[in-house]
């Protein structure tokens, strides 16, 4: 692989990030991932919940694989104004609190985007335990540099408007990069590099290259995009946590990052029975492929998280499913870290397996 390659993806990553895309307000980022589908698919449409389908025919157009990476982002939501001009609010999707005070970010209001920063109560008045607390989402606040709600709402905020961290994407000592959204922008990414990788060849099966809407908060676009492709194989790409950091001990990285993008055996949530246990038939296959195309890779096992084919799996009378991960470090922070290295290994991975797949591989 070379260095222009790497830059390749990189840009593309890049510029998917710059468009907001917050679950359920995805408009922004739509737009610009029908538009980067386009030179590499048969056909591009939108569909009636807001996902992306871009699909290619095969020769046997009764077989078809799904692939699956969702284009929604977590973020906030203005749920009150005050009569001071801050702005409360609450979270879109999974949002650690202890990564956004200080932080910059945008509102998306009538008007345009505004810039604003994420406040807390002041460090000098809180008092000892106070201090030694992460605060909860309810004690935070957004300032635009408002002086009244009437201000405010002349800016053109109002409540149910959302917001996102101000974090582009930057480069890390050559081919890391840290990134707001990487969670799953650089899968959508890797979709639309597969797909310009097998575009114009012959393929065995049809393909619908999937950029889904509200994964962030359940999953939901992929269960409905699954519902009418009725897929005969289905892969989604996420990221995975990666904990390969200080003070963790090795038990617990889940994955490496720069070791290759990882192949799903089990997920779960903590907080929900979302979940997938990848289908063993498409779990072998994947495997495989990497080792016949001497692509590197892991298996992935992850406690606290799932993705698309949690609810792919389910459809209908089922899905066979499996997953290709991008480890990432500092997952749904600010600066989420992955490899370029493993996003390019990902999308050789995915073409390859396009260009493999039969039915009869799934098989028991």
């Amino acid at each position: 692989m070379s260095e222009a390659e790497y830059e390749r993806l990189f840009q593309l990553f890049k510029e998917l990030v710059d468009a907001l895309g917050v679950s359920g307000f995805e408009d922004e980022v739509r737009g610009l991932v029908a538009e980067k589908f386009k030179p590499h698919a048969d056909a591009v449409k939108v569909d009636s919940l807001g996902n992306v389908v871009a699909s290619i025919k095969g020769e046997d157009e009764n077989c078809k694989v799904m692939l699956a990476a969702h284009m929604d982002e977590i973020g906030l939501m203005v749920s009150h104004i005050e009569s001071n001009g801050f702005l409360r609010f609450t979270a879109v999707g999974g949002v650690n609190p202890a990564t956004l005070i200080g932080n910059r970010v945008w509102v998306k209001a009538r008007s345009g985007k505004i810039k604003g920063v994420v406040g807390v109560k002041p460090w000098h008045l809180m008092s000892p335990e106070e201090a030694k607390k992460v605060p909860e989402l309810k004690e935070l606040f957004i300032d635009i540099g408002a002086s009244s709600r009437e201000e405010a709402e002349k800016m053109g905020v109002r409540v149910g408007d959302v917001a996102v961290v101000d974090r582009s994407a930057e480069r890390l000592n050559g081919r890391l990069v840290a990134s707001r959204a990487a969670d799953d922008r650089i899968g959508v990414a890797v979709l639309i590099d597969a797909l310009s990788r097998v575009y114009g060849s012959k393929l065995p099966c049809s393909v619908y290259a999937v950029a889904t809407v509200q994964e962030e908060v359940g999953c939901r676009g992929a269960q409905v995009a699954a519902f009418a492709i009725k897929p005969t194989m289905a892969i989604a790409v996420d990221i995975t946590t990666a904990n390969d950091v200080a003070g963790v001990s090795e038990q617990d990285y889940v994955v490496r990052v720069g070791r290759g993008p990882a192949i799903k055996v089990m997920d779960a949530t903590r907080t929900s029975f979302l979940g997938l246990i990848a289908h063993p038939k498409v779990r072998e296959f994947l495997v495989r492929v990497a080792e016949e195309e001497g692509i590197p890779y892991q298996l992935e096992v992850l406690v606290g998280g799932t993705t698309d084919a949690s609810t792919i799996h389910l459809t209908r009378e089922g899905v066979p499913s499996g997953v290709v991960s991008i480890p990432t470090r500092y997952a749904h922070s600010p600066s989420e870290v992955f490899s370029l290295e493993d996003a390019v290994n990902a999308s050789r991975l995915i073409a390859s397996a396009l260009g493999r797949f039969r039915p009869e591989l799934l098989l028991f």
